[in-house]
């Protein structure tokens, strides 16, 4: 068993991968920045996974802690490990990206240590969301263009509405453990709504910027579109009523987000 779930880990560091790789199109530094991010993202699930130890005895046999697979010791060592490598990757990018690095850290162990359980455990989502596409292009560049002014608020709303899909999944849970969230505080229905309403916002507003643009890429306006058929398919599958269809709801919804990311980077940059 792992003691880090896989998925958020891969899927950030592909992010940070294809962002890194469109900003310089090396790829030995976009696979070094992929690994940094999933290193750090890491090391926060490590973290969630040691605070949630209590609350998951009982409730969620399958996690390694609960399971005794894995000790307190071990993950502490692993939140440690995976915080430092991920650090030491980033060094070859220079003292900003190393700075960002260690903002990452602060904003994932805040969401695990104060955010997580209360109705603000989206805050997090919706700032940590945006420094992936910002960690990959700094990293590789050493600078980001004008037009970040567009992606980042839209990396916001994507951001706030994952984190709402990934509260919708776990709601019985947390009910049963008696911990809150933005879904717990929402009720089902009225989450479903609102995290509907910031991802439309945020798919809008990109949709809306490439609008202006005088070419657009084929193969861009694919992955965009592509994209966000996913997206919606993670939204119907968010409104079911089993907890492991809302799970898979929330994961369509990020791997959608992070698709039509790419898409509208690759669009903007070439358009």
């Amino acid at each position: 068993m792992r003691l880090v779930h896989p998925f958020p880990s891969l899927l950030d560091g592909l992010v940070v991968a294809g962002i890194a790789f469109l900003a310089t199109g090396e790829p030995v530094t976009a696979v070094r920045l992929s690994l940094s991010m999933m290193l750090l993202q890491a090391s926060i699930g490590a973290l969630n996974d040691l605070v949630d130890a209590p609350t998951d005895a009982g409730r969620k046999p399958g996690k390694p802690i609960p399971a005794g697979v894995v000790g307190p010791g071990q993950a502490r060592v692993t939140v440690c490990t995976t915080a430092i490598v991920g650090i030491v990757l980033a060094i070859p990018s220079g003292i900003a990206l190393i700075a960002l690095a260690g903002f990452v850290l602060a904003i994932g162990y805040g969401y695990d240590l104060l955010a997580k359980g209360t109705a603000w455990s989206w805050v997090p989502f919706a700032v940590g969301i945006p420094l992936l596409p910002l960690y990959g292009w700094l990293g590789a560049a050493g600078a980001v263009p004008g037009w970040f002014v567009v992606l980042l608020p839209m990396a916001v709303l994507a951001g706030a509405a994952v984190a709402i899909a990934n509260a919708r999944a776990d709601v019985e849970r947390d009910l049963s453990a008696g911990v809150g969230s933005i879904a717990t505080h929402l009720g089902l229905e009225r989450s479903w709504w609102v995290g509907t309403v910031l991802l439309g916002a945020a798919l809008a507003l990109a949709v809306g910027w490439l609008g202006m643009a005088d070419d657009l890429q084929g193969q861009a306006a694919g992955l965009i579109g592509l994209g966000s058929l996913l997206a919606a398919t993670g939204l119907a599958l968010a409104r079911a009523s089993s907890p492991e269809r809302r799970e898979r709801g929330w994961q369509f919804q990020a791997i959608g987000i992070a698709i039509v990311g790419l898409g509208w980077v690759w669009a903007t940059t070439t358009g």
